[in-house]
């Protein structure tokens, strides 16, 4: 009798410790506004010894570079971003907020172990593809471009514009309507998607990002399929938006290192060298989808004469401490030169030959004469697909044909 109320309360003791475990998949929202709710996906696991967690949008990850579990209380560090998760778990809830560490923004947020959304609709219009979006923005660009990946129901986009896209917004097809989000990172937002009878697409973007206004932000666009009967505004080329005062003349920049050593483009370190200068900002999203691929750049050609040097511009309260710099420098394991040009605001005033500087980031290929030969505004995230390929690509032809002009 005694065994068996023994087993019996080994029982009881697993079920309960199995209920607390917070290994697995939790979903809810995120509260950004009033009006504004963003689906948010977490997975965790571990115990309360070593914890992991990471914002999971479709096939995007999102890491936290450090996880605590007191009790039920759990912090998540997202340092690459200076933001912070910070919720209680009871039974199958997340309670928290999401906010930003110098206070800029705190979210609600609420979760639920294994929350399963509603049966996807049977009948699922096809909108695969890349689209075309008439727009004029303040960056003077006349359209964008919608890129569609979807199998089934399940649908990614991106919205491509001059500076990068918007992230990939995952979803699927419910009620007449395509409901992509995209939460991680500081980029929330969720993107309505409906098929016209004329063949077009009403895009519906919320987001605190997306609009001018204070409260909930929203725009509302169409977007076309290119074809020769409908005659679409082209979207910018990358390679024109930003150009120089004055090709002929060498390009100069004289800023400080994370040491405060003052580094100039007439250092004996670019003498004969190629040099790809970065603008650059850690608070940037699209500067985290190029810096991987800048880091592998500088490791395959710095041997064969390639330098790169970043020219940061950080907001005010981030350059007090440079804490979120040096996360984003070691997560992407850079190597490469990085100087502090100043505040966001004053990238015009620092870049004085540049014209028409205006996006995040900007890429110049400097030749071993010191002269600018090509610019790149920009970068896209792997959801962009074929033109996040050809951007790599083109960044590796310009290096190529620099170095070998001797």
């Amino acid at each position: 009798m005694k065994t068996a109320q023994l087993f019996i309360l080994l029982l009881v003791l697993s079920g309960s410790s199995a209920a607390q475990s917070i290994n697995g998949r939790w979903d809810g929202t995120a509260r950004v506004s009033d009006q504004l709710a963003v689906p948010a996906h977490l997975e965790l696991s571990g115990t309360s010894d070593h914890v992991e967690g990471a914002f999971v949008d479709g096939e995007q990850r999102t890491a936290a570079t450090s996880a605590q579990l007191a009790g039920n209380l759990l912090t998540l560090k997202f340092a690459q971003y200076a933001v912070t998760l910070q919720a209680s778990i009871n039974n199958s809830t997340l309670k928290g907020t999401y906010s930003k560490d110098n206070g800029a923004f705190s979210y609600p947020i609420e979760l639920k172990r294994g929350e399963t959304e509603d049966r996807p609709s049977a009948s699922v219009p096809h909108i695969g593809g890349v689209w075309t979006i008439p727009t004029e923005s303040a960056k003077g660009e006349h359209a964008w471009r919608l890129v569609v990946h979807q199998t089934g129901s399940n649908v990614a986009a991106t919205i491509l514009r001059v500076d990068g896209d918007t992230g990939t917004l995952a979803g699927t097809y419910r009620n007449g309507k395509f409901v992509l989000s995209h939460f991680q990172d500081v980029r929330p937002a969720v993107l309505e998607i409906t098929l016209g009878s004329d063949g077009s697409l009403a895009l519906s973007l919320f987001g605190p990002h997306v609009g001018a206004g204070p409260g909930q932000q929203s725009v509302s666009l169409t977007a076309w399929r290119p074809s020769e009967e409908k005659k679409l505004p082209t979207p910018d080329d990358f390679s024109q938006h930003t150009s120089l005062k004055d090709p002929s003349e060498p390009f100069r920049f004289s800023f400080p290192d994370l040491n405060g050593k003052l580094v100039s483009n007439s250092d004996a370190q670019f003498k004969d060298k190629v040099v790809l200068v970065n603008i650059t900002g850690s608070w940037c999203p699209n500067c985290h989808d190029e810096a991987p691929f800048l880091a592998d750049l500088y490791r395959k050609y710095h041997a064969q004469g390639l330098e790169i040097v970043a020219l940061d511009f950080e907001e005010a309260e981030q350059a007090k401490t440079l804490h979120r710099l040096h996360v984003f420098i070691q997560k992407y394991g850079i190597g490469y030169t990085y100087l502090l040009a100043g505040d966001p605001s004053e990238v015009r005033e620092k870049i004085p030959q540049a014209v028409n500087l205006n996006a995040w980031p900007t890429s110049f290929f400097v030749g071993r004469d010191g002269r600018v030969h090509a610019v790149e505004t920009g970068f896209p995230s792997a959801g962009s697909s074929e033109f996040f390929k050809q951007a790599k690509a083109t960044y590796v032809a310009n290096i190529e044909r620099l170095l070998a002009d001797r």
